[in-house]
């Protein structure tokens, strides 16, 4: 499992942790497969059943391939699919959409504490970000925390624990936004405050929440 290494943030600093899929950006499964699907030449129900349904994916997102070539190598074994990171990549990137205006909630919380990324998603994920999402890295600098790295998926409470503990900061001092009800529901159980965002006429109130958290 992955040991949290302290940030030098400070337990008094509000911090601010943003899911990325389906929150920062729009994520589009649909859209996802069939990408997958033409550049690898094996059949869009061949790679949902033999991957996603047998619950590989969910391992990946548990750490239990821990490099993007060992992710790579083992979604090769198991669907028969070989893929480049790049196209991996690319295919992520022609289901994903950034919702401009969670992104500009992400820069407003950044001028009012520490912001993070905190998401369940495997090792070719983080690998290629900074390539996927430039204007997301951009704010976020190093603060990226993925589940394969932590060795836990949100909504174990555990998860929330280990993600306010590596900035050395407090559940009440930590505000999560995420469009996972179950999510919202794990870290309510962690102690965070939370934003449940579900599309972006959410914005004006995710906006309201960050500005009123950072001034109780």
């Amino acid at each position: 499992m992955f040991v949290p290494v302290r940030a030098s943030v400070g337990s008094t600093v509000d911090l601010y942790l943003f899911d990325f899929d389906k929150t920062l950006y729009a994520f589009n499964f649909r859209k996802r497969l069939p990408a997958l699907s033409r550049m690898s030449g094996v059949s869009q129900y061949h790679l949902a059943k033999t991957w996603w349904a047998a619950g590989y994916e969910e391992r990946a997102e548990l750490g239990e391939w821990k490099t993007a070539d060992a992710y790579l190598d083992k979604f090769a074994e198991v669907t028969g699919a070989r893929l480049t990171l790049d196209q991996w990549c690319e295919a992520r990137h022609e289901a994903s959409t950034p919702n401009e205006g969670v992104i500009a909630a992400l820069r407003l919380a950044a001028t009012l504490g520490t912001v993070s990324l905190f998401s369940n998603n495997p090792a070719p994920f983080e690998a290629t970000l900074s390539r996927m999402a430039p204007d997301v890295t951009a704010i976020l600098g190093g603060n990226i925390l993925i589940s394969c790295e932590l060795g836990l998926r949100k909504p174990d409470p555990a998860s929330y624990i280990a993600a306010i503990n590596y900035y050395d900061a407090r559940a009440t001092n930590t505000y999560f936004i995420d469009d996972s009800a179950s999510n919202i529901a794990g870290a309510i159980e962690a102690g965070l405050t939370t934003f449940h965002y579900t599309d972006e006429a959410d914005v004006p109130a995710l906006d309201a929440g960050i500005r009123a958290f950072a001034a109780r």
